[in-house]
């Protein structure tokens, strides 16, 4: 192409267009402006500068800022997928403490934690990023631990179970409310796991 010949409409300038270390470096860049601006604050000028690359690349990878958003929760959640093999792996029993300490686990580590917590935060100020979080979390976990269950009402009662699970995570690490901020790990699963084992449990009735 000659330097006076336009360039296409629609071709992304900085970087080839099927490069996967550039989508990574995109989606490393969405992840640190989302955690660090919020979802209202971030913008995909500001992405594709903190990646290196045209606006233009990364809508072509990955479209509007709520689909760049979604790419990034997307890999901010891969430690969560595998939530069904745990519940797969559990007895009838024992899967309310196996839940609780798979869900314990991914936010004690801070390698985990700081990515989740910049979601959690954006979906709670916004619509939209709650409306990715929202979809994401039933698609990829709350139907498929459901699929495991016994009895009736099985999807209620894995979102019963997570709901109780997503409380200790909110007073726990995004509050901070003592004591439950400090208390040791396993204090906290063995309070919590027999509330989570009740909602799995189907109905006596």
């Amino acid at each position: 192409m000659s330097a006076a010949e336009p360039r296409r409409r629609g071709r992304p300038a900085g970087a080839r267009s099927g490069d996967p270390a550039t989508r990574e470096r995109i989606l490393a860049a969405a992840r640190t402006e989302f955690s660090e601006r919020g979802y209202d604050k971030a913008s995909i000028r500001g992405i594709a500068k903190a990646a290196g690359v045209d606006a233009a690349l990364v809508h072509h990878y990955f479209g509007p800022k709520d689909q760049v958003f979604e790419a990034a929760v997307e890999l901010v959640f891969a430690p969560a997928l595998d939530l069904p093999d745990v519940v797969a792996r559990s007895a009838a029993g024992d899967m309310g403490e196996r839940l609780t300490r798979f869900f314990l686990g991914i936010w004690e580590n801070p390698v985990s934690r700081q990515p989740l917590l910049a979601v959690v935060r954006s979906a709670v100020a916004n619509e939209t990023a709650a409306a990715v979080f929202r979809r994401l979390v039933t698609v990829q976990l709350l139907r498929r631990v459901a699929d495991e269950l016994e009895g009736g009402d099985r999807e209620l009662r894995a979102e019963m179970a997570a709901a109780q699970l997503v409380g200790v995570m909110m007073l726990r690490y995004v509050i901070r409310i003592e004591p439950i901020a400090s208390a040791d790990p396993e204090q906290v699963v063995a309070i919590a796991a027999p509330a989570v084992q009740r909602h799995l449990e189907p109905s006596r009735d």
